[in-house]
């Protein structure tokens, strides 16, 4: 089994990807035997990977408790063919400062990581470096190796607390510097064709077009209530090159082999614009 995610090792991405792994085996072999991580440095390519069978999976990161959902891979999910969401992972979110032993916190004039990890520390940051820059990196290993490149002390990094190897020289702080300590990323095990979806579920991930007139999204949201189903979750993207038209990603309670899911669908595939089932999985 090879799981793609977001590198270079140490992001939470790849976190994830090594829990995704204990619960995966490949075919007949031992779990852990043939199994690999296997990095690349944006989402575009973590999904092209999975699609052209390069990988069997990808470890991705689809919404943070804070910051809401992950839109490029929303998109990126929805654009994709034949790829299903077949189970997920909740991952606790403990963002570390990463800098040059000796230094002090005023005297850094660049902080690297990923663009929510930023965002996630933005208080700590205003008070501790409030003149420092703030650079994006692809992710937080991405980030932490920009940073320890600098030997003059000047640049830090916004890393996991599971980071395990730094270099010589540099330390980790011993706290997180999370401005919201309650902080958790959903994940999804993506893989390619439906034959790998589960045969029962207990959450259905779809998205869904409605027709563009007054009380179409409250016509959906009654189709839902009408067979009983708990939606767990609902957020819109706008639909590229339709000005005014929205797609919603919907996740739900249910059984993607039950009738009434069945039937849901079905319904909604016949009043609305499109539908995609995007995943099913068990709950964690």
């Amino acid at each position: 089994m090879k799981i793609a995610f977001l590198g270079p090792e140490g992001s939470y991405s790849h976190l994830a990807a090594k829990e995704f792994l204990k619960t995966e085996t490949t075919g007949q072999c031992v779990a852990g035997e043939w199994d690999e991580c296997v990095p690349f440095r944006n989402f575009t390519e973590v999904f092209n990977a999975v699609a052209c069978g390069r990988v069997d999976a990808a470890a991705i990161p689809i919404e943070n408790s804070l910051q809401g959902g992950v839109l490029q891979n929303l998109d990126l999910l929805q654009a994709s063919e034949d790829l299903y969401a077949v189970k997920e992972k909740i991952i606790r979110i403990d963002h570390r400062l990463v800098y040059k032993q000796g230094v002090k916190f005023s005297e850094i004039g660049r902080v690297y990581s990923h663009r929510q990890a930023l965002d996630q520390c933005a208080q700590f940051l205003m008070k501790e470096m409030p003149f420092a820059s703030l650079r994006d990196a692809e992710s937080t290993g991405f980030g932490l190796s920009r940073a320890t490149e600098d030997d003059t002390g000047k640049s830090a990094a916004i890393v996991g607390a599971h980071t395990e190897t730094l270099r010589n020289g540099f330390v980790m702080s011993e706290e997180s510097i999370s401005d919201e300590k309650n902080n958790f990323t959903h994940f999804l095990l993506v893989k390619k064709g439906e034959n790998c979806l589960p045969k029962n579920s207990q959450r259905v991930f779809f998205s869904t077009v409605c027709p563009h007139q007054p009380g179409s999204l409250l016509k959906l949201l009654g189709v839902i209530a009408k067979y009983g189903i708990n939606m767990t979750k609902i957020e819109s993207r706008p639909v590229r090159n339709r000005p005014g038209d929205y797609r919603f990603f919907i996740e739900a309670d249910c059984d993607i082999d039950s009738p009434e899911v069945q039937a849901l669908l079905t319904e909604i595939r016949e009043n609305t614009l499109e539908c995609k089932l995007l995943g099913a999985y068990c709950k964690e």
